[in-house]
């Protein structure tokens, strides 16, 4: 009989390094996103799109916002073809710094005034590439943790990426809040707005670093050492589990509905449509990052005790509940209402999607499931993160704000019927199953 080693006394601090890999990496990408959502809302519309009216300025600005997730799910495609064929390692270095080099580039992009339509065109270039980034980062990420977890800390490790979003969030808040206080107006817009994209490129070579430090994860080792990888396995994965694509997708949908309506959509509504200031909303946003932080937390310790799939449905019901009160409590003009709401949002929020690689992972055989959690992950984002709010934006558009609330309550049923329908596999497949490659 084989024995097995014992886990570590310490999971935490044995396993730091690998951690911090998923952790900083995430933090980054967020960063990197969160700064383009903001700038959003605050900057893109006058800058690139000056011949539209203010209304329309901010439909496109959005659906600037939006096009990177059109490129996601192209990203986790791209990634997850060699995260599932080369390694986790090496595919989460070259997304991290796609994500990077995008993103700085911004920083340099004239204005609309300056060279006309190509302004524009040139910031829509970046955003998919931001967006292709991202699509091959939060998989991989996801899964460097899991895969490398002890017995009985699945869960808890594969929140390290997800912890990652409220610091990230927090750093591009808070250097914005900072930026609105120590410069005018006219200077903000004029060239402030550009520090916080080149801030990216140190944070970007940080992760590498960190990143090039570690080692392939012991699962897909396994695996490799079982069978050989999948030739095609976007081909592989819709022939053999096309029911988890479409519910995991499914599942996914309510955690990026509350967060970017939590945030960017949130900050766009409350200073354009209900005479917010800027700053004092920021600092609100700058709060509840800490509530999603502690959700994440709660979450992850509850799935550790029972299965991932728990908190992930438990919270969309929680967020559809939350999503009767969204578009009251920023109508009223109150900002510590609006500010409670927020953050008792982002703390169910965390508890929702603080397990939400873990459940994901649960649905696809470790040879194909780089490219399964990020395809899911990322589809869910297409309609929670992209279609949602700018539906949202519609239902403003013809004035009735109150009402955007509405579309948080449907993510939350969503995913909670994703949950309830997907089926995991089984433990061991990947150590039985003898893959006969599809394609080429």
């Amino acid at each position: 009989m084989v024995q097995q080693s014992a886990p570590p006394a310490r999971p935490i601090a044995a396993n730091r390094r690998v951690l911090a890999a998923a952790m900083i990496g995430s933090t980054i990408e967020y960063y990197d996103f969160f700064i383009f959502g903001t700038a959003a809302a605050l900057v893109f519309g006058p800058m690139f799109f000056p011949a539209q009216d203010p209304a329309a300025q901010t439909l496109f600005s959005l659906m600037t916002f939006g096009l990177a997730f059109v490129a996601r799910p192209m990203g986790a495609v791209l990634f997850g073809h060699f995260g599932d064929r080369v390694g986790r390692k090496v595919t989460l270095v070259c997304a991290l710094l796609l994500m990077g080099v995008s993103t700085t580039a911004i920083a340099f992009l004239p204005s609309y005034a300056q060279v006309g339509w190509i302004a524009p065109a040139l910031l829509c270039l970046l955003r998919f590439g931001q967006g292709l980034g991202i699509g091959g980062e939060w998989g991989g990420a996801a899964l460097l943790a899991v895969e490398n977890a002890p017995p009985g800390w699945r869960a808890r490790f594969g929140a390290a990426p997800q912890l990652g979003a409220p610091i990230g969030l927090v750093m591009a808040n808070g250097l914005f809040l900072l930026l609105g206080a120590l410069l005018s107006k006219e200077d903000f817009m004029g060239w402030g707005w550009r520090l916080p994209f080149l801030l990216s490129s140190a944070l970007v070579v940080l992760g590498l670093w960190v990143r090039l430090r570690i080692s392939e994860t012991p699962e897909f080792q396994a695996a490799m050492a079982k069978s050989h990888p999948a030739s095609v396995p976007l081909a592989t994965l819709f022939a053999e589990r096309p029911r988890a694509l479409i519910w995991g997708s499914a599942g996914a949908v309510a955690t990026f509905a509350a967060f970017y309506m939590s945030t960017s959509f949130a900050l766009t509504l409350a200073t354009t449509q209900f005479g917010y200031d800027r700053q004092s909303f920021l600092s609100i946003q700058l709060i509840a990052p800490f509530f999603y932080a502690a959700g994440i937390l709660a979450g992850a310790s509850k799935a550790d005790r029972t299965s991932p799939g728990v908190p992930v449905a438990r919270g969309a019901l929680l967020l559809a509940v939350c999503g009767l009160a969204y578009g009251p409590a920023l109508s009223l003009g109150s900002l510590p209402f609006a500010g409670v709401v927020l953050c008792i949002t982002m703390l169910v929020l965390g508890y929702n999607n603080g397990t939400l690689g873990p459940w994901l992972a649960t649905l696809f055989p470790v040879r194909l499931r780089y490219t399964g959690t990020g395809l899911t992950f990322n589809f869910g984002g297409m309609i929670g993160g992209a279609l949602l709010p700018l539906v949202a934006a519609q239902i403003i558009a013809a004035g009735y704000p109150n009402w955007t609330g509405s579309l948080l309550v449907l993510g939350g049923i969503a995913t909670w019927l994703g949950v309830q329908m997907a089926r995991p596999v089984s433990p061991n497949e990947d150590l039985t199953r003898d893959e006969h490659p599809i394609g080429i």
